[in-house]
């Protein structure tokens, strides 16, 4: 197989070292070559340009599936490209290789689906520069698809399936630069089915889509790498060019309630401490983006990320809609974050020992049993299980079927937190600021500003380009956030001592409340949801409450273990929204919306207004949380979305799942129908 870089270097516009390449494989589904090529790349110890990779692929295609066993990969990549291929979620995964400064994004499921729910990246650098496809795998609108996200002078690479197979050793390269033409004239038939056109046919296709074309030949019978097929010429690429403007405006306009602004260029300051800000601002730091963190603690992890065991699984819906596809993404994305801060060298305590989720009354019975017959779950993500399977499976009795999430587990959130801080300053450009209470925030000549107080002092700190609050409880303290539609919900977690026969517990169990196995001789088990609470002492009653929970959710013998009486608990404050989805992008300017709202409510011309015009934001301010009790899940995801949304990147996100986190959501939904405020 010839070099990746030999491929693709001569081809790229991006000459920066330090400038990462960003491709496109569109191989079909009985390819090979997608594997021997990542094999190569992921071989390289010192690679001379970063590589961000955008891989489309079908479910169980047979190579993704081989791309898991690639040895290049280091033993948690592999577990994860297995883990995204067996688990069969929709929608795009992302997978960093951090040691061969590679970045792979998997598109999994329909090609032309993908590529229509994937927005344009507003920086135009940011946008694919080359794709290499297979001529078997186009048609007319996966064409104009990849038009859209592409750079104006991108290139796209045919490769022939006949010769992109061969599994030849002997594959020479020729001169790079010694591109020969070929000038077979192409087609006419736009109406040629993808199965049986032509190269020639697809080659005029692709360059009517303002693409240069050249043909791939990894054939050991033609020395030459690659020849030119064709390129669009001037006429042509003006028009292609038009196409392609009003492809991106037409989505972009479907999107005005959810405006999607990059950052500015500057520093950007976080307030927050926990799993959501310390996500940010690793996902930041891999950017190689100047980044200040405000915690008002001691220490990061010591609000709601500061529980000493935290259950992480999937939420699951039986319409299995764009919340539960989040929450699926979200929970494949976590496991791999805490994989490889484990590999870098962090202490996080964790077992992926898997969750046993069981009903608690008639109706979550019923709730279960809809999910878990609704839709065809891999068994990776979920399983029903008997009463006798989950016995087997906790290693306690338990009387009721379930849901067994196979992938599910517990993690520290608090060593989770501050390993992902840990990284974000290893790897430069972050300062943190402790014991800083951040009091006011304000905007003046397009910078940010904070008043503080730090350690009893009054403190100022500023100018910063961009602002994101992951504060937590704290989100709403602000005059600009006064008004999110989110609250808080205080919980209390009691700490129990392992004692048999509940030390045999080997999964972590949900049911009215959860209970997770020991770990440094301590069991978790909660929490409380009390809405709006006045404070955050220890409650005796809630440890009550939290007992009631696992005895009335399971009746064996091992319950009667559950000790509570040492009154030993942690007290947080998790914020949630109506829907349960986490609140994510640009921090909606809530007076000059209801100043609007003021001329255009009730009638069909205000919801058409509302529709076609871009919804206020206070520039530069954006925010991350409503995590709720599934922030382990959700928060990492989020925190990376964001953080490619600041960098003006191509989003590792499909466009349902970036309406669902918009924090607009709750007015626009309204106010796009034509209803009430």
């Amino acid at each position: 197989m010839p070099k990746f870089e030999e491929i693709f270097s001569h081809l790229s516009a991006i000459t920066g070292q330090n400038t990462p390449q960003i491709i496109a494989l569109l191989p079909r589904c009985g390819a090979n070559w997608p594997v021997a090529l990542l094999t190569e790349r992921s071989k390289q110890t010192h690679p001379k340009q970063p590589v961000h990779l955008h891989l489309f692929a079908q479910h169980q295609a047979p190579w993704l599936l081989a791309l898991a066993n690639c040895d290049a990969f280091t033993s948690s990549a592999r577990e994860q490209i297995k883990v995204i291929a067996e688990a069969q979620v929709s929608g795009c995964h992302r997978v960093k290789l951090a040691s061969t400064q590679l970045i792979i994004d998997i598109h999994l499921g329909e090609p032309l689906s993908q590529l229509k729910a994937l927005l344009a990246p507003s920086q135009p650098s940011q946008a694919i520069h080359s794709w290499l496809v297979d001529k078997e795998a186009l048609d007319q609108a996966i064409i104009w698809q990849m038009a859209r996200l592409s750079q104006d002078n991108a290139n796209v690479l045919l490769a022939d399936a006949k010769l992109s197979d061969e599994k030849r050793s002997d594959v020479r390269l020729a001169n790079p630069g010694n591109i020969s033409a070929d000038n077979a004239s192409p087609s006419t038939d736009s109406n040629h089915k993808p199965a049986t056109a032509s190269v020639n046919e697809l080659t005029e296709r692709v360059t009517k889509a303002g693409f240069t074309c050249y043909r791939l030949n990894l054939s050991a019978k033609d020395d030459r790498l690659m020849t030119l097929a064709d390129k669009p010429s001037k006429a042509s690429m003006d028009i292609a060019m038009q196409e392609r403007r009003a492809l991106r405006r037409q989505q972009s306009d479907g999107m005005a309630f959810n405006p999607l602004h990059q950052g500015y260029a500057g520093d950007t300051a976080i307030i927050g401490g926990g799993v959501a800000s310390a996500n940010l601002a690793l996902s930041l730091a891999e950017r190689d983006k100047s980044v200040s963190l405000f915690c008002m603690d001691k220490a990061p992890g010591e609000q709601a990320s500061g529980n000493k065991q935290g259950a992480i699984y999937p939420l699951l819906t039986p319409e299995h809609g764009s919340l539960s596809h989040y929450f699926l993404q979200g929970h494949l994305f976590s496991r791999q974050r805490i994989a490889h801060l484990v590999d870098a060298g962090h202490e996080i305590p964790h077992d992926f020992c898997g969750v046993l989720q069981t009903g608690h009354d008639e109706r979550s019975h019923k709730r279960l049993a809809k999910i878990i017959n609704a839709q065809p779950w891999a068994d990776s993500i979920a399983q029903a299980v008997d009463a006798t399977e989950a016995t087997a499976l906790a290693g306690v009795t338990i009387e009721h079927e379930g849901i067994y999430y196979p992938l599910g587990g517990w993690v520290s959130p608090q060593a989770f937190t501050r390993a992902a801080i840990s990284q974000a300053e290893q790897l430069g450009k972050q300062s943190t600021h402790y014991q800083c209470q951040i009091t006011a925030i304000r905007f003046e000549d397009q910078q940010w500003y904070l008043s503080a107080v730090q350690q009893g002092q009054r403190q100022e700190f500023g100018p910063f380009a961009n602002l994101v609050l992951a504060n937590g409880r704290h989100l709403t303290d602000f005059s600009q956030t006064a008004h999110l539609p989110i609250s808080g919900f205080r919980g209390q977690v009691s700490h129990i001592p392992a004692r048999a026969p509940l030390a045999d517990l080997k999964t972590v169990l949900c049911a009215h409340g959860y209970l997770t196995p020991a770990h440094d001789r301590l069991h978790c088990t909660g929490a409380s949801y009390v809405k709006d609470a006045s404070n955050l002492d220890y409650s005796a009653v809630e440890q009550v409450e939290n007992l009631d929970k696992i005895r009335t959710s399971y009746g064996g013998d091992w319950t009667k273990a559950v000790d509570i009486t040492g009154h030993s608990a942690r007290v947080g404050v998790r914020m949630v929204t109506r829907d349960h989805a986490p609140i994510m992008g640009c921090a909606p300017d809530f007076e000059a919306i209801s100043a609007a709202y003021g001329e255009h409510q009730h009638t069909k011309e205000s919801a058409k207004y509302w529709q076609a015009t871009t919804a206020p934001v206070h520039h530069g301010l954006y925010i991350l949380g409503g995590l709720g009790s599934r922030g382990l899940t959700s928060g990492p995801l989020a925190a990376e979305i964001l953080a490619a949304q600041l960098c003006g990147e191509l989003l590792p996100a499909t466009n349902d799942i970036l309406t669902l986190l918009n924090p607009n959501r709750m007015w626009m939904r309204k106010l796009i129908k034509g209803k009430a405020l």
